[in-house]
């Protein structure tokens, strides 16, 4: 199967597409598949153009809306993932992927897809220390600090992705896995980048959850943008083999597989941005001419699985470990008993639906300046999400975060009304019962993690003194000005809000019912467990 892999695109789809279409006609090629490897910008109209964090001077809309409104149409398969000039607003619609256009779908966060046989594994954004430990907090209209660090990577997509088993073809991404430039021509880099010898001199060039995802998953091919210059690496793997010499054993390390890693340019002419390789499929084409594409049935386990671990909050936390002694399950790699039960809410058809639906206008440059003012939509919750995470039973986590910051959620409406049956049979078999156990370790929310195995943390504070007459002893609910307060101590004694508590969504639901905080009463003085105090934080 012939494969092209595109750096960063930057909007540029038609030059893309009309290159791929003269090396087909030269080579007398057909490409089957194109993989872009992020600065997608899939801006549908202005309005998304102010979500994405560039000077204004580089913000145009380019030409993906041709494809989004129907007036031009994607020659091939086209999948993406997200860097770090993007529509974030739609990107952030479907975090668990879906299409953008008909025949261009993309990853999300993070994802794992099988086109022919052929595994794809992506991961979306750039690496910043500063977001990596926090949750998906973010949603439009963005600060200018949140319209950066939205497409920042965090690690639940990465702690995600390494519970990946068997072998995985393709990797794309941004960033560069950091190190990777020690497996390729340094020096040639050097000298085409010279900005970049500092870094590599100080090893700080790539992401360093990348380079833990590399060695983890041994993928046979990685590509990446986001350095704007062609390079080539091949990263030899080390295995660890033990030996047996009479009653001792012995640990020695040898070669394994091969990674050819590849990082290509950005559209731009007399540039390197465009490579075909050609791997070995494992499924035709049907009878249609059309290419198997499919959801990975362990992929989809590992987001049921996770799902508890989901956050949405402005502060760091901590993902479970084999170091860690809660008791809490830390392997999420599936068994074959829990990817058969998520097999089933899929009624055993992984092929992934052709659901795309417009949910805004698209740009129309006879109506539409660049010079009037315009500002950035609000965020809404997207069909295609609505039914993939009812099917599979998880949270979306832009519903979540909306609902945790108390803004009123808009689903999106569709514009041309072809998907709304399908999202109503949906509807059917999100609600099917599960015989898998999530309960236990698995299920812990963690905003809660800390007190699972621990001790009981009693407050041994002074007897309140006697109350005035006219004091209040039990409150009502909390007025709006109140809210910060209740919920900062609430934090504190580690009562909050998971996902679990959060109520259940439905289309036709605009204002979705939301917890109610009530003032705590003088028993919090008292010396009680942890189980007490949370009773006593959140009275729902």
């Amino acid at each position: 199967m012939k494969i092209a892999i595109e750096g960063c695109a930057h909007g540029a789809l038609e030059k893309i597409y009309e290159t791929i279409k003269e090396i087909e006609q030269k080579e007398n090629i057909k490409v089957d598949l194109l993989l872009c490897c992020g600065d997608f910008q899939s801006t549908r109209n202005l309005e998304d153009l102010e979500t994405m964090a560039a000077p204004k001077k580089y913000q145009d809309i380019c030409t993906f809306y041709k494809y989004y409104k129907g007036e031009l149409q994607a020659p091939m398969l086209t999948i993406f993932i997200g860097g770090n000039h993007e529509a974030s607003n739609y990107l952030q619609e479907l975090p668990y992927g879906g299409w953008v256009a008909p025949n261009i779908y993309y990853l999300g966060y993070a994802g794992v897809v099988r086109v022919n046989g052929i595994r794809v594994a992506g991961i979306s954004g750039i690496y910043s220390s500063h977001d990596y430990l926090k949750g998906r907090f973010e949603f439009s209209p963005y600060t200018e600090s949140t319209k950066r660090s939205v497409y920042h990577v965090r690690q639940l997509e990465v702690f995600r992705l390494k519970q990946l088993s068997g072998n995985v073809d393709i990797v794309i991404s941004h960033d560069w896995p950091r190190g990777i430039y020690k497996h390729g021509n340094q020096e040639n880099l050097a000298r085409f980048k010279p900005y970049l010898r500092e870094d590599m001199e100080n090893g700080q060039l790539g992401s360093p959850p990348y380079e833990n995802l590399l060695n983890i998953l041994q993928p046979s091919y990685w590509f990446a943008a986001h350095m704007h210059c062609k390079f080539a690496a091949l990263v030899t793997h080390m295995k660890k083999l033990n030996i047996s010499a009479g009653k001792e054993e012995k640990s020695e390390r040898a070669e394994g597989r091969c990674t050819k890693f590849l990082a290509l340019d950005k559209c731009l002419p007399r540039r390197r941005f465009l490579q075909i390789i050609d791997i070995e499929s494992k499924n035709h084409t049907d009878d249609e001419g059309q290419l198997h594409f499919e959801y990975d049935l362990e992929w989809l386990t590992i987001l049921y699985l996770t799902n508890h671990l989901t956050n949405t909050r402005n502060s760091y936390y901590y993902l479970p470990n084999e170091k860690g002694n809660t008791g809490e399950r830390y392997n999420f790699t599936p068994t074959d008993e829990e990817m058969s039960e998520v097999l089933k809410k899929f009624e055993n058809v992984l092929k992934i639906p052709e659901n795309f639906c417009r949910t805004v206008e698209p740009y129309d440059p006879k109506r539409n300046f660049k010079t009037s003012q315009h500002v950035q939509p609000k965020s809404q919750i997207n069909p295609q999400s609505l039914q993939f995470c009812d099917t599979l039973g998880i949270d979306d986590p832009l519903t979540l975060a909306m609902l945790i910051g108390g803004h009123e959620l808009s689903h999106s409406s569709t514009l041309d009304g072809t998907f709304e049956s399908n999202l109503n049979d949906s509807s059917s078999i999100a609600d099917e019962p599960s015989s898998l156990n999530t309960s236990n370790a698995s299920m812990v929310s963690p905003l809660k993690r800390r007190s699972v195995g621990s001790s009981s943390i009693g407050l041994n504070l002074p007897k309140p003194k006697a109350i005035e007459s006219n004091a209040i002893t039990k409150a009502d609910e909390l007025s709006s000005d109140s809210d910060d307060k209740v919920e900062q101590e609430a934090d504190t004694h580690n009562c909050g809000i998971t996902p679990q508590e959060l109520p259940t969504l439905h289309i036709d639901s605009p204002k979705p019912p939301l917890k109610k905080f009530r003032r705590r009463n003088q028993d919090i003085y008292q010396s009680k467990t942890d189980d007490e105090d949370e009773n006593c934080a959140l009275n729902t």
